[in-house]
């Protein structure tokens, strides 16, 4: 067990180091993956963690990236203070929806999700004085001491996720993260045993918003716009390609996954235009050969990576 930090700090440096030796539009591809795998991760808290499927978790990374989009133009509130704030809106957002949602299990659960999602979608997709409705938000430019070169705002970015990252990982390695994987294998018998169950699969649904929505807060400055398809159930789909590849019962999984989907996604949209064919094939190999996800397949496979994500799977399934 001595060694089971060691992955996530090569990770760690490989991500420190590679700004210096890639182009600029890599470093734009890095930034992306940093933030969609914090979203990942987030809406894993409840995939992996509660053993419920969300189609809606976009709403509150939607929400994030407006909340911040919204202060820095209509308000020109600092980035900085943007952040938690936006992370409380998701929160505020989710705290609400996820009431209902926490009633449900199983599809049908997702579909609430999905339904509730979509209700946020259509709010800000028809609330033009507000939001500037399917013309997005646009002209939210990161803050001056980030200057105008992709290195500065990736290293903020990296920053900001390792310690979003660090957070999530003490949840889910607290009682309460121990309680939710009870939940997911059993909730009949968590319940039998005294545990408030709804209560903590309500909570944890506002733990996933709240990093969902810094994860959406990211997006607005490096992307400099927003637009209402952030919180659409087809932009909710992207964590669960992302979790399924990288390994939904691995921490990492999520963020292992975000690379592989954006980096997919880059090389092969400058080949063809029939890229949603492409990932779908993937996505199908992956279910089919690697069920674990990769971390999982590397860690069956790999004594080195058997010590360092095993526990994770252990403990997560």
């Amino acid at each position: 067990m001595k060694n089971k930090y060691l992955f996530p700090v090569i990770l760690f440096l490989l991500a420190v180091a590679l700004p210096f030796i890639v182009p600029e539009f890599w470093v734009h591809v890095l930034t992306e993956i940093l933030i969609m795998g914090l979203f990942a991760a987030s809406f894993n808290m409840i995939f992996g963690y509660m053993g419920q499927l969300s189609f809606g978790h976009a709403a509150y990374y939607g929400v994030g990236a407006y909340t911040t989009g919204l202060l820095m133009v209509k308000a020109n509130v600092p980035l900085l203070v943007c952040l938690p704030l936006s992370m409380l809106s998701a929160g505020l957002c989710a705290a609400v929806l996820g009431y209902f949602c926490v009633k449900l299990r199983g599809i049908y659960f997702a579909i609430l999700t999905m339904a509730f999602g979509q209700l946020v979608y259509y709010i800000i997709f028809q609330w033009y004085s507000f939001t500037g409705g399917d013309n997005g938000l646009q002209g939210i430019v990161p803050p001056a001491f980030l200057g105008k070169a992709a290195n500065p705002y990736y290293f903020f970015t990296l920053i900001v996720v390792t310690l979003g990252m660090i957070a999530l990982w003490i949840i889910s390695e607290s009682p309460f993260g121990y309680t939710m994987r009870a939940i997911r294998d059993n909730a009949e018998r968590t319940e039998f045993i005294g545990i408030n169950v709804q209560r903590y699969m309500h909570l944890n649904f506002i733990i996933a918003a709240v990093f969902a929505g810094l994860a959406g807060a990211l997006w607005g400055p490096f992307n400099r716009s927003v637009a209402p398809d952030l919180c659409s159930w087809q932009h909710s789909g992207m964590p669960v390609f992302m979790t399924v590849m990288g390994g939904p019962f691995n921490f990492l999984g999520p963020l292992i996954g975000s690379a592989i989907y954006t980096l997919l996604m880059a090389f092969v949209t400058s080949f063809t235009e029939y890229w949603p064919m492409v990932s779908g094939i993937v996505i199908i190999v992956v279910v089919l050969v690697m069920p674990g996800g990769l971390l999982g397949l590397l860690r069956d496979r790999l004594p080195f990576l058997r010590q360092n994500v095993g526990r994770a799977k252990e403990t997560n399934g």
